[in-house]
């Protein structure tokens, strides 16, 4: 049974559900900053994710990077795999824009998160719906 780390729990709004991963929103309003986390147990490395779902991670995050930067019009994409604080196997898919916080340095750590306001959460969600229409559920939460 998939269970999302406490440390995303409590860092992270749920929006919803890829075939194989769940769409996390980073409760940080200084950066669009999604996560996709595959929901399969005890895993904590992509090459520990079997050859398919390899695949679809890929597609699901190129996807999704793809819509985000048209979305939000990024000056450009940041995706990574890191997990030095959280070990489960998550993707980080943030939106970089040359006027935000921290541009051009890496986004951790450079500034406090900002959570979100209900009003700016919903926009969000808004804007998400128009775009992610193939093989996306919303999530309430």
């Amino acid at each position: 049974m998939f269970v999302l780390d406490s440390r995303l729990q409590q860092d992270t709004l749920v929006i919803g559900d890829f075939p194989l991963s769940r769409l996390l929103l980073s409760n940080d309003a200084n950066y669009p900053w999604f996560i996709l986390v595959p929901r399969r147990d005890d895993i904590s490395e992509l090459f520990q994710l079997d050859v398919a779902d390899q695949q679809q991670l890929w597609l699901e995050t190129t996807a999704l990077a793809e819509l985000l930067k048209d979305l939000f019009d990024a000056d450009k994409m940041n995706v990574a795999t890191l997990g030095n604080v959280v070990s489960q196997m998550h993707m980080h898919v943030i939106v970089r824009k040359r006027d935000d916080a921290a541009w051009p340095a890496p986004v951790w750590g450079k500034h406090p998160a900002k959570p979100y306001s209900a009003e700016q959460v919903t926009a969000i969600r808004d804007r998400l719906r128009v775009v992610l229409t193939d093989n996306f559920t919303f999530l309430e939460g």
